[in-house]
């Protein structure tokens, strides 16, 4: 959820997100000092949809369609080799990225009126923040630090809607993929 502060986030946003346990205990240290989210409980994570339905909207018939919109998809592995960069951004590129894509793409389908970022950006790029809002040198820093950890592997086998409650993101469902 790169391009967000904790003083942005709102109680009731949601997101459904791909968690990367794998990648933990090489990222935690950075992410609780760097980026945002972390510290506002969101673990590492790719970034399927936000902002998506807010929780309000949240019903029995919601978590449904969702269930099904991702049971259609097969659960996948991905690798983590490198890291990437936006302005001000450093995060670890999952290869390949066309499954996380494709769950982007068919949650934004199924539900039109939740574009990727608000729409912000011509095209989504599936990344795992590890820090944002920092200056080059110090991007410089934290990638020298995880090339050592890299390559890292991972196994998506579903997604999660976590629901921000004003203070922190809480995981409130998991939705499983197709084995």
């Amino acid at each position: 959820m790169a391009d967000d502060s904790s003083s942005t986030f709102q109680a009731g946003q949601t997101a459904l997100i791909v968690k990367i346990p794998e990648v933990e205990r090489a990222v935690r240290g950075w992410r609780e000092r760097l980026d945002p989210s972390a510290r506002a409980g969101v673990p590492a994570h790719v970034t399927v949809l936000f902002p998506f339905l807010d929780e309000s909207r949240m019903d029995v018939s919601v978590h449904s369609a969702i269930a099904d919109t991702l049971h259609s998809h097969r659960a996948f592995d991905l690798r983590f080799e490198r890291c990437g960069r936006l302005p001000e951004v450093l995060y670890l590129v999952p290869e390949p990225d066309m499954r996380l894509r494709q769950l982007t793409q068919a949650i934004a389908d199924r539900w039109p009126e939740t574009p990727p970022y608000g729409g912000r950006f011509s095209e989504v790029i599936p990344h795992l923040t590890v820090a944002q809002r920092q200056e080059p040198a110090v991007l410089d820093e934290v990638e020298a630090d995880l090339l050592g950890d890299l390559p890292l592997t991972a196994h998506v086998s579903s997604v999660e809607l976590i629901v921000h409650d004003g203070t922190k993101w809480q995981e409130r469902a998991s939705f499983a993929l197709r084995e």
